[in-house]
């Protein structure tokens, strides 16, 4: 990404972080001897290869629903590699900003970074490297305004939520998750080379569904964003607000779900009535979390990670019945 992510640039992004931040290189490099196909695997894990299969989930149906039915086999393969690679680069890119505080997290205490098996150098090459091929590749086998889409969503997530918003902000996850947003943008202009209502739709679907996504897991392991200084919403407010802005994001993400039926009139009446069941579902947990963080529930009895858990499984069906439906319309 020439004139945007020089080394010299980036490094100096990285030291002007909030002060109270541990050394950025908390482990030494020592990656000389390891055995190839650990440092493999240690490069694979620097792309965050679960994540990337959420957004992946979410960005093939999308192309099913631009395309009415089965959209070029040719195009899908194109969109998934150019896909993965460029989520993968910005997430190796995360991984370095971060390494100072993954060394600290219970959570990412056995990233490739802090272990030593990648030394920060090669993660930072690895990443931008991803990142432009990326580019290159949408702009190439897909078509420009995917390419522009894919840039700006690795460009915001590096530069945006993880090295501006995520250490100064509770918002970080509500802002940030517009990265991942964006993936639907990408599936739809794959397939049309234009953007239209549909998509926005399921982009304001999954911006709504990101904090409550990601809030129960970060109540789970608030004692770690809490040590590293990440104000995260756990740590700077108790359950109970915590859960009350799960309640409210989850609202409003089932009733935006349905917009994509009814006005727009995008689907048949398949989707409508899983996305319905769907909602149901989530709003029950989400409810059921709520009540028992105004209880004054804490520890294992809270059961924050049955909604985390059970968000993943909304958005992929949520996403497959997105798929399937053109074939119902």
């Amino acid at each position: 990404m020439p004139g945007l992510i020089s080394r010299g640039v980036f490094v100096t992004a990285v030291d002007s972080r909030p002060a109270g931040v541990i050394g950025t290189d908390p482990v030494p490099a020592g990656t000389a001897h390891r055995p190839p196909r650990a440092r493999a695997m240690a490069f694979v894990a620097l792309t965050k290869p679960r994540i990337i299969e959420l957004l992946l989930i979410t960005t093939v149906p999308v192309m099913f629903l631009a395309a009415g039915g089965v959209p070029s086999l040719w195009r899908v393969l194109a969109t998934v590699v150019g896909g993965y690679l460029s989520a993968g680069g910005a997430n190796a890119l995360n991984m370095y900003i971060d390494r100072d505080i993954d060394a600290l997290m219970h959570r990412t205490e056995q990233r490739p970074l802090v272990t030593g098996i990648v030394s920060p150098r090669e993660c930072l090459v690895f990443g931008i490297s991803l990142a432009v091929v990326s580019t290159a590749w949408f702009a190439v086998l897909v078509n420009p305004l995917s390419a522009a889409l894919s840039l700006t969503a690795i460009l915001y997530y590096v530069f945006v939520y993880t090295l501006w918003l995520k250490r100064r902000t509770a918002q970080n996850i509500v802002w940030g998750g517009v990265a991942g947003c964006l993936q639907v943008f990408i599936g739809w202009s794959a397939v049309r080379d234009e953007l239209a209502w549909a998509p926005f739709v399921l982009f304001l679907v999954l911006f709504f569904w990101t904090p409550p996504h990601y809030w129960p897991l970060s109540m789970k392991v608030k004692d770690d964003y809490e040590r590293v200084g990440v104000p995260m919403l756990p740590v700077v407010a108790g359950n109970q607000v915590v859960a009350r802005q799960i309640v409210l994001y989850s609202w409003v993400m089932v009733l935006t779900s349905l917009t994509l039926w009814w006005p727009l009139g995008a689907t048949s009446w398949f989707y409508p009535v899983v996305a319905a069941v769907l909602g149901a579902f989530w709003l029950k947990e989400a409810h059921g979390l709520q009540s028992r963080a105004k209880a004054g529930i804490t520890g294992a009895k809270l059961k924050e990670m049955r909604l985390f858990h059970w968000s993943i499984t909304y958005a992929t069906l949520l996403f497959v019945a997105i798929a399937v439906d053109p074939f119902l319309h």
